[in-house]
């Protein structure tokens, strides 16, 4: 039994089974943190590769560093509807791009593929994605679909209610799930771009994203060292998930794993598949 965007997923975990039940609604179930990444590292690395000519950006970085953490932990790529919870069958990021000028915005989502994909991939798939959406005639699906309902005029009220009920029970079709950026593995904004500090962003209750990541204003943070305690310049991400999906144990690993990768990120120039049989003939 599935659906067009994923596929019934198998639970071991009967409390992982009984979850949906109890927590009916996304926002029942999420879960908030910030994650303070040293910004150091990362700043090293940019520079190295834009002395070779290559153009690496924060929002880059941390959008593969999670790329790669989806591979190694498949559980994050989940998403719970209808008191159900599905493995998806993509896997993609959800953001918002400024038209300079336009007075619009674009929100709309990037794909990934977190077994292959290098850090060079993803950041031209971002690069990619951020110039069609500055396009001043691009129209996005969800534009297209909005400017379809509004059309309808006194029917945009049953419109709407039916794409929820067909979401719900599994039957919209998959042209329309792949115009929202609701359907989607993760939403991401980058605060710091418009000199913000990083809040925690809702997850919608329409739709299937499951983890919200929101980048912000860089700032201090104290850290006990064996010199005592010393302010480290760092990038804090504040992460809501749906505890739905997995155990708080596994996304306490999964941040591990991303600021790990952020901490050298030369280790994301490989695909994770290369990266996993080195370590795997290592042992």
């Amino acid at each position: 039994m599935g659906r067009p965007d994923g596929t019934l997923a198998k639970v071991g975990d009967s409390n992982y089974f009984l979850f949906p039940h109890v927590l009916k609604k996304r926002y029942d179930a999420q879960n908030m943190i910030t994650v303070d990444i040293p910004v150091e590292p990362m700043k090293q690395y940019i520079n190295e590769k834009r002395k070779e000519g290559i153009s690496i950006s924060y929002l880059g970085l941390v959008m593969a560093a999670y790329t790669r953490a989806a591979a190694k932990y498949p559980l994050l790529n989940r998403f719970v509807v209808n008191e159900k919870i599905y493995d998806r069958n993509y896997f993609s990021a959800s953001m918002v791009v400024l038209r300079p000028g336009a007075g619009t915005d674009v929100f709309s989502k990037v794909y990934f593929d977190p077994e292959h994909d290098t850090i060079f991939d993803v950041q031209n798939k971002i690069v990619d994605y951020v110039t069609e959406s500055r396009e001043a005639d691009s129209e996005t699906g969800l534009d297209k679909l909005v400017n379809a309902i509004v059309k309808t005029n006194l029917l945009a009220k049953f419109v709407v209610n039916l794409i929820l009920w067909m979401d719900k029970h599994g039957i919209l079709p998959k042209a329309i799930i792949d115009a929202l950026p609701f359907h989607t593995s993760f939403l991401i904004t980058n605060l710091a771009s418009i000199r913000t500090n990083h809040i925690y962003h809702h997850l919608y209750d329409f739709g299937t994203t499951s983890v919200g990541i929101a980048i912000g204003n860089m700032r201090d943070v104290p850290k006990q060292t064996k010199n005592g305690i010393e302010l480290v310049r760092s990038m804090p991400l504040g992460v809501v998930m749906d505890e739905r999906i997995c155990s708080g144990h596994y996304f306490a690993n999964v941040f591990s794993y991303v600021t790990k990768m952020l901490a050298d990120p030369h280790r994301m120039e490989i695909p994770y598949t290369e990266e996993a049989a080195a370590e795997a003939k290592s042992e």
